[in-house]
């Protein structure tokens, strides 16, 4: 029989067998620079097309709807309120199911979440 030292001593020696991985997940994909800029590029583009419409509903909207959410589809030109972030988010991917869209909070800065 072990004393409760010895129990102690031989639960302490085990050594963990897994090894630790560092790096990326999928070390075969790799984005070149070229492509990295590409994407942000037309991340921006996408933005800006977006902001086009806010920047012209927000002066009407702040008045009636401060703080509620907006989403905006630029091909269409479609948008969607409401108070609650989530709903405003179904409401645009139940008219357009595959389009993307970008979210705005009606206030001065537009900015949706926390930084």
């Amino acid at each position: 029989m072990l004393s409760s030292k010895n129990a102690v001593s031989i639960m302490n020696d085990t050594n963990p067998t897994r090894t630790r991985r560092r790096g990326r997940i999928f070390p075969e994909i790799q984005w070149s620079e070229e492509k990295i800029a590409q994407w942000k590029a037309q991340q921006e583009a996408f933005y800006q097309r977006c902001k086009l419409i806010f920047d012209r509903l927000q002066p009407d909207l702040i008045k009636t709807h401060y703080n509620w959410y907006m989403t905006v589809e630029p091909e269409s030109g479609d948008y969607f309120l409401d108070k609650d972030e989530i709903v405003a988010i179904n409401m645009s991917r139940q008219k357009h199911p595959n389009a993307p869209f970008f979210l705005f909070r009606i206030n001065a800065t537009g900015v949706s979440g926390t930084i």
